[in-house]
């Protein structure tokens, strides 16, 4: 596994500066979560890490090689993206929705054991596979996200590109899916979570990446990073820290800070 890495990314849509020189380095193995205010770049972030938009300036590296280098069937190899709006155009049914996610993987005879176990394995993991028959026009919000989720882990991608997954779902599924993307890093992808919810940061998250206004306010260890002063500074917000009684930090917000 190679490690995924912004050098000095800008740039600039309709007249505003969205990526002000962002330079960050996102590790194998690991969760990185993506934090900002709304606007501060988080999407347009995971954009250009996905190839999906390119910079003005800077460099997005893979391994060592440029994101640019990589051909569109390889990139789609290595790099899973699960956008923050995806829309289905095609009524197919669950499973096939999830073996989608096995395209960029395909021989020319079809599907081989491997494509099935993986698409099993996703389908298993989101808690889909009782809608494996079922058309994706008749799942609800949540349901439709958790096969969304599928698709992408099915295509077991070196890396996880999330663009706020805990949309649309319950407490509950919510869990299920932060536990995929900690599975996901355990075994070895690298990932990437765009997240508005701080604990959530806090639970599963080995790095991140604090934005706002298009640059790196702070990048580190979540307990250095989600600090009450930075979180002050950066959402306009005032918070408590405290521990759970399995000693869990969280965060407690009183509300909007004194200006």
């Amino acid at each position: 596994m190679s490690d995924l890495v912004v050098e000095a990314l800008t740039l600039t849509l309709g007249g505003r500066c969205v990526l002000d020189g962002v330079s960050a380095r996102f590790a194998a193995g690991k969760v990185t979560a993506l934090l900002g205010p709304n606007g501060a770049g988080k999407s347009t972030l995971l954009a250009c890490l996905a190839g999906l938009r390119d910079a003005d300036g800077g460099h997005v590296l893979l391994g060592g090689q440029p994101r640019a280098s990589l051909s569109r069937r390889a990139l789609a190899r290595r790099i899973g993206l699960l956008p923050q709006v995806a829309d289905v155009h095609w009524d197919v049914d669950v499973a096939t929705l999830v073996a989608l996610g096995r395209y960029p993987h395909r021989v020319r005879w079809g599907e081989t054991t491997a494509d099935r176990a993986a698409v099993a394995s996703a389908m298993a993991a989101t808690d889909v596979a009782q809608f494996a028959h079922r058309p994706v026009s008749a799942l609800s919000g949540g349901e439709r996200a958790r096969v969304l989720l599928a698709r992408v882990l099915a295509g077991e991608p070196e890396w996880l590109l999330a663009d706020e997954p805990l949309a649309n779902l319950d407490p509950a599924h919510q869990h299920d899916a932060l536990d995929c993307l900690r599975a996901a890093a355990h075994a070895g992808a690298g990932v990437v979570v765009v997240l508005h919810d701080l604990n959530h940061a806090l639970r599963i998250a080995d790095h991140v990446l604090l934005l706002g206004e298009g640059r790196v306010i702070a990048q580190g260890e979540p307990a250095g990073v989600l600090t009450p002063d930075l979180i002050r500074a950066t959402y306009g917000v005032a918070v408590e820290r405290v521990a759970t009684a399995s000693g869990q930090p969280v965060l407690v917000s009183t509300g909007r800070a004194a200006r």
